[in-house]
């Protein structure tokens, strides 16, 4: 007993140091391999702290929410957590290493810790430390035996073993008998190592004293405190029976495959009695087994066939160890130790899992970008667990092999969004085994745009074209661009470049919707003051920095047929004088008598003028060419002839529809300008007496109306009397052209009137091309004005009679 104490004393001690050395290590976080180590006891409480793996890790505690720092593990993450707050690694949930190792000397819970931004893997490594939390117990709570009296003095009794999941010296220890006459406690070593208590005999049995002894054997581990286990042998004293059953074999070993069917044979057990009767009979049983296997397996009674009544997975129990008893008709029982190993086979694909993906992804990203963290795991062993993977297709990534069994998918190459929006990268993972077992996986990727394309219209220049006199605020035009980004980068806004017309701003003329594109006319526009504009449109897209371009819009005015023909000779208005042009009546055929001049504000065909005799006393007389406007005899006058022609000439356009203008002549056919003074008195005094009528009447009404108005008028009409004068006067004395305005020769330059600025008096023959200037500094007979003015031709006495009034002749081109 002495010895004992001492013994239990040094146990106790040495579990103090080992305590003391592992709560030292569990601060020791860095082992030679890179890897992260700590060490804690089981049956830990939840939240107790393991460590700081933020401080061992070198890692700053602000970044570990930002970096995502997390545990990747499928069994361990469900025992510890890591604090992003303060960086400790706690126990989640009970660590029962009896569960996890079982009776293996050592236990580690392993995992990789994550971190992100940049991407980082840590292995870390926890050991898992025996308490002594089991006592040692005993498969029967009762063990009976049969004790032939007869049995000799110094005999052994093997009795059941007790089982203690700890490990080290907390495991089971030594055993105790209680005090008795007849039985030693003794230890005995299998060839395996394994220790079984058995009894031996020291004193001979009567079963006539007594048949039945119940002995209680108690077994003790080295923990601290102490824990036992006990079990009460009960032994039947019988009769003689002196021959024990004998196993063919201590320790069986049998091999079997994994997914195995259910009842297939997996050994035979086989054990001997050479006693007889039913003292040879052996029956075979489980003395000791684990629960798992307990409901993996069977054991046939009389033939000692193990076979298996559940499905085998190597990958949840690698081998199972159990205890065989063969039992003889006499009580008498032997043990043999049955160990199974489950082979493994390849019926597990590789799996695949993301652990980290960006996306989208921007197209701007340089090649070697990380995209994804995958992790690839099988969960068979050996070759069958060796796991190939590969990018299947044609994308600009790979797979590149970080630690372990992570890879990461990096770029090879640059992205374009507007060529492939997205991707979807398939991966695939095969085992070594065989047959391969293989996994797909596909990510999608999305790749996010940047604004790298401008936009761009479809033509550089556009080209226009509108009809004049078009609504005011009417759509003119659809402009667009088109931008090849998307979302915001592809929003466009339309504006014109600022640019001014004829000192106007655009903005006055055309206006355009800055996200449609459509542009407006601010006003109607008119062909003969614009013909055509150019402006510049602009498209700046939405993005940063914004991109933009530009186009050239040229827009063309239509002419429209809005302008009648003017006629610019005669120019005489409706209230003015009849115009009189005077024919010599010795006059050849096809003389010229006058022109016809106009112009027409319009352009193209709208402004082609023919021209044409709606009216004429003798049609016989004179003819008229359409297209440039002159009257030419068509014939010798004749004594029997009219002496007065009046005629009325249209002026009309090309037009659609054709606009015109009329103007009424009186040709007059004389031998010389005298003969013609009669009639253009009977002209003028007629007019003059029409326009006195018009002023009695105004004067009328305007002395009813007011007297000042009256003196006004008085005085009007005194003026106007003096400006009739004036302008007949002068209406005579002008030549052909002389109510031509100057200016409009430069306005209508596209008419059929050649550009002359002066006064111009027609000869008096058509052969002649002479043109008088007058004077305006001498004064003129009025007969001779008005020879000159309203006819522009007579005879060769009217020739001299201009002469005398002081006029120039000056040869030029007629008309």
């Amino acid at each position: 007993m002495a010895e004992m104490k001492t013994q239990q004393a040094q146990k106790y001690k040495g579990i103090r140091w080992q305590v003391m050395f592992s709560l030292l290590f569990s601060w020791l976080c860095h082992s030679v391999s890179g890897q992260i180590h700590y060490s804690i006891f089981e049956e830990a409480r939840k939240g107790s702290t393991v460590g700081n793996i933020s401080n061992d890790l070198a890692l700053n505690i602000k970044d570990l929410s930002l970096r995502k720092f997390r545990i990747d593990s499928h069994i361990s993450e469900k025992y510890f957590s890591i604090s992003l707050e303060n960086g400790n690694l706690y126990v989640t949930e009970r660590i029962d290493r009896e569960i996890l190792c079982g009776a293996a000397d050592t236990c580690f819970l392993t995992f990789d810790a994550v971190v992100e931004n940049p991407l980082n893997v840590f292995h870390v490594k926890v050991e898992i430390q025996d308490i002594n939390d089991n006592p040692p117990r005993f498969f029967q709570n009762t063990i009976e035996l049969e004790i032939s009296e007869s049995t000799s003095l110094g005999a052994q009794f093997v009795l059941e073993n007790a089982e203690d999941p700890d490990v080290g010296i907390n495991s089971l220890q030594n055993y105790r008998l209680s005090a008795n006459q007849h039985f030693v406690l003794r230890e005995k070593t299998n060839t395996d190592g394994s220790k079984f208590p058995e009894l031996l005999l020291e004193k001979s049995l009567d079963r006539e004293m007594q048949s039945v002894y119940e002995l209680i054997l108690t077994a003790f581990d080295g923990g601290n405190p102490i824990q036992t286990g006990t079990a009460l042998i009960k032994i039947l004293i019988t009769d003689f029976n002196d021959n024990f059953p004998i196993f063919t074999q201590e320790v069986y070993k049998v091999n079997i495959n994994e997914n195995s069917p259910i009842n297939t044979t997996v050994l035979h057990v086989n054990a001997t009695d050479k006693d007889e009767g039913t003292n040879a009979e052996v029956t075979y049983s489980f003395s000791k087994i684990p629960e798992n296997a307990l409901h993996t397996f069977i054991i046939h009674p009389k033939t000692g066939e193990i076979q298996n009544k559940g499905h085998l997975d190597f990958e949840m129990t690698r081998n199972y160890e159990m205890s065989v008893q063969a039992k003889d008709g006499g009580g008498l029982v032997a043990h043999s130790k049955v160990v199974i190993q489950v082979i493994d086979e390849n019926d597990n694909a590789p799996e695949i899992s993301i652990t980290s993906i960006s996306t989208p992804v921007p197209e701007d990203s340089l090649p070697g970008t990380v995209i994804a963290l995958i992790k690839v795991h099988d969960l068979d062993s050996g070759e069958n667990g060796e796991v190939d993977c590969q990018i299947t297709g044609t994308v600009p990534f790979k797979l590149v092999s970080s630690s372990g069994t992570y890879s990461k998918i990096v770029t090879t190459s640059t992205l374009d969004r507007e060529q492939i929006s997205y991707y979807n990268i398939t991966i695939l993972a095969t085992d070594k085994g065989s047959p391969q077992l293989f996994s797909r996986k596909t990510i999608r990727l999305d790749v996010s745009d940047i604004n790298d394309n401008p936009p761009v219209f479809e033509k550089s220049t556009y080209v226009v074209y509108i009809p004049e006199n078009n609504p005011q605020g009417a759509s003119i035009y659809n402009i667009h661009a088109l931008d090849l980004d998307t979302e915001e980068n592809a929003k466009l806004i339309y504006s014109i470049v600022n640019a001014n017309i004829e000192e106007l701003p655009i903005s006055s003329h055309l206006s355009i919707n800055p996200v449609s594109g459509v542009l407006y006319a601010q006003r109607s526009f008119d062909y003969e003051q614009h013909k055509e504009f150019q402006i510049q449109i602009n498209a700046i897209d939405n993005g940063s920095p914004a991109l933009s371009s530009n186009a050239t819009l040229k827009i063309c005015i239509v002419d429209q047929n809005d302008n009648a023909p003017k006629i610019l000779y005669p120019s005489a208005g409706t209230d003015g004088p009849p115009l009189f042009e005077m024919v010599p009546f010795a006059a050849e055929q096809n003389s010229l008598v006058t022109k016809v001049v106009a112009v027409d504000a319009d352009s193209g065909h709208n402004a082609w003028l023919s021209y044409h005799f709606i009216h004429i006393s003798e049609i016989s007389l004179f003819n008229m060419n359409r297209h440039t406007g002159e009257i030419r005899t068509s014939r010798v006058f004749q004594e029997k002839d009219p002496l007065r022609q009046r005629v009325v000439v249209m002026v009309k356009d090309n037009g659609d529809p054709s606009l015109s203008a009329t103007v009424t002549l009186n040709l007059v056919v004389a031998e010389h300008f005298q003969q013609m003074l009669p009639e253009l008195s009977n002209q003028f005094s007629n007019a003059d007496s029409q326009s006195n009528m018009q002023m009695y009447l105004i004067i009328a009404v305007a002395l009813i109306s007011f007297l000042f108005i009256l003196t006004v008028m008085l005085v009007i009409v005194s003026k106007c009397n003096e400006s009739k004068t004036s302008t007949a006067f002068s209406s005579l004395g002008t030549n052909i052209y002389s109510q031509v305005d100057p200016r409009l020769f430069s306005k209508y330059n596209t008419g059929t009137l050649p550009p002359y600025s002066y006064d111009v008096c027609v000869a008096l023959e058509s052969s002649e091309n002479d043109f008088a200037f007058l004077k305006p500094s001498q004064h003129v007979p009025i007969t001779s004005l008005i020879d000159a003015d309203d006819s522009g031709i007579g005879s060769e006495s009217a020739k001299e009679t201009l002469s005398t009034g002081n006029l120039m002749k000056v040869s030029h081109n007629s008309i």
